[in-house]
């Protein structure tokens, strides 16, 4: 039997609908980590690479900006949570967010902190939502609500305004609590919004950030933006307590340069938005499914038949969001191309029979 090549592990043509994780590296991606891979650099994060890298951010996102490039997104969310709370601190968030549901527990076994949940109809709050679980200040038998968490964009596909994340803000300094932004998506966010990273984050009031990476299309590498040292601290002990400290960090900071550099990652993301966009348009009139969320950047949240989806699902990869009410998502990323989508399209339809 001839032996078997990595090559030919997988088809590098099939697509899926399931996550802008399945993506792989962008290929500039690919090549910048190429380009930082000769000779030596000191470990650590004392590179030529990580200093432009701090350079970088804080262009983008303001002069006290301090970033702390990291292996994963559940890294980057527990290390900032943990930089703005004490041990007997709390956070607010939307039930529906990441922190909450998808990390295991993360933040209350890896940080020792509370998760205080509100129900939200669109994966957002705002200040009368966060006002439900923003109080007993000076209660013993309380976990202290001293951090508010939203995602950027919405684990439901939704997404901030400037605006209504500077009401968030204003709404959670006036009460002494930080203000954290899960983006994962946030270059999905900058290119729906059609703004600068400052405005709808340090010019806005956030305190600290998560950027994501690997959703972009980068090589396992996330980072915790602190936009107020004042406020998020400790981050430099974090990173080696939470065992988020890349030694050969120029390559985990190159990748991150590479999405700033000419907007590659605010262009991909913006290809992603368009895919998604062009997938709705293609359904939306189409008998037998329907539509739950706004479709505001790459994710689209859809009802159609269980049985139904069950049958494309065997053709094309996507996920059950909800399955008692045959809701499921779909999601595009940087590589999904028209030809990806229109495909998919006709896989839809052929299976409803429209």
């Amino acid at each position: 039997m001839a032996a078997m090549t990595i090559d030919s592990l997988h088809d590098a043509g099939l697509r899926a609908f399931a996550s802008d994780n399945y993506a792989g590296v962008h290929p500039e991606v690919l090549a910048a980590i190429g380009a930082a891979n000769g000779g030596h650099q000191v470990s650590y994060g004392d590179d030529v690479y990580t200093e432009r890298l701090r350079e970088v951010v804080r262009e983008r996102f303001g002069e006290r900006a301090e970033v702390f490039p990291v292996f994963n997104g559940t890294g980057a969310n527990v290390m900032a949570l943990t930089s703005v709370l004490p041990r007997w601190g709390a956070v607010v968030a939307a039930a529906t967010a990441h922190i909450n549901v998808d990390e295991g527990g993360a933040p209350e076994r890896m940080a020792g902190l509370k998760v205080l949940t509100v129900p939200t109809p669109d994966g957002k709050l705002t200040p009368e939502l966060v006002a439900t679980q923003a109080f007993g200040w000076g209660n013993e038998h309380r976990a202290q609500p001293l951090a508010v968490s939203v995602s950027q964009t919405t684990e439901m596909g939704t997404l901030y305004t400037p605006g209504e994340l500077r009401a968030l803000c204003d709404f959670a300094h006036e009460r002494g609590m930080a203000v954290h932004v899960d983006g994962a998506r946030l270059w999905n966010a900058a290119a729906a919004l059609g703004v600068p990273f400052r405005e709808f984050t340090t010019d806005a009031g956030v305190d600290v950030v998560s950027l994501g990476g690997t959703k972009a299309g980068l090589l396992g590498v996330e980072a915790v933006v602190v936009l107020d040292p004042d406020r998020a601290t400790g981050l430099r002990y974090l990173r080696k307590l939470m065992m988020q400290l890349p030694s050969k960090m120029r390559f985990a900071s190159v990748q991150l340069l590479a999405l700033f550099d000419d907007d590659l990652g605010v262009r991909s993301a913006a290809h992603a938005n368009a895919m998604a966009a062009r997938l709705r348009a293609a359904l939306e009139s189409v008998p037998g499914l329907g539509f739950t969320q706004e479709t505001a950047a790459n994710a689209l949240f859809v009802t159609l038949p269980i049985e139904v989806a069950d049958r494309i699902r065997e053709r094309v990869r996507f996920y059950d969001w909800d399955r008692a009410r045959g809701e499921v998502r779909w999601m595009t990323a940087w590589d999904t191309t028209e030809s990806d989508v229109d495909r998919f399209v006709a896989v839809i339809r052929e299976e409803l029979g429209v």
